[in-house]
């Protein structure tokens, strides 16, 4: 083996590895409100075997480039979702760029909007009553009302103050 073949060998072998510690940060990322942590670095460095098990534990769907139709939804597994996808282009008689499978985002196992139990968010604007309003940030405050009326809105000119003193307009 020359020099150069070595340092190709070497190269491929990196690159593997790469990607396998990309795969395990990518599944262990930290979810917004959770507190999750990372596995130790050992267990970054997985074998192909262990990688394509990884993978078979996904759900993907399928759908065409061209459009943006969803083809096949709930596909348990990377292979079966790439067999399914080879299916659906035959089928469709469509080109192989015109089909692709994407890894379903959101919680598989919850057959909801995916979203957690956790206490409701607070709805931001203005209250039912038109007495509080709360900004995006989650902080309320009392609405004023103008004396002058907006005839584009049908009602009179609000907005409120935030805790820094600023004055908002509401619309």
């Amino acid at each position: 083996m020359t020099f150069l073949e070595q340092q190709i060998v070497e190269y491929l072998q990196q690159q593997e590895a790469a990607k396998r510690v990309l795969l395990v940060i990518k599944k262990n990322r930290r979810k917004k409100g959770e507190a999750q942590e990372m596995p130790p670095i050992p267990s970054a460095l997985l074998t192909a075997e262990e990688t394509e098990e990884l993978e078979e534990e996904h759900s993907f769907y399928v759908f065409r480039t061209d459009t943006n139709a969803v083809l096949a939804r709930g596909i348990q597994g990377f292979e079966a979702a790439k067999e399914r996808a080879n299916q659906l282009r035959k089928s469709h008689g469509l080109k192989w760029d015109e089909v692709k499978f994407k890894s379903e985002r959101g919680n598989q196992s919850s057959g909801g909007s995916g979203g957690s139990a956790a206490a409701p968010k607070k709805q931001f604007g203005v209250s039912r009553d038109g007495k509080t309003f709360t900004n995006t940030s989650g902080q309320s405050g009392r609405v004023d009302y103008a004396k002058r009326y907006n005839p584009s809105k049908g009602r009179r000119f609000r907005g409120y103050t935030d805790p820094q003193g600023n004055y908002h307009d509401i619309d």
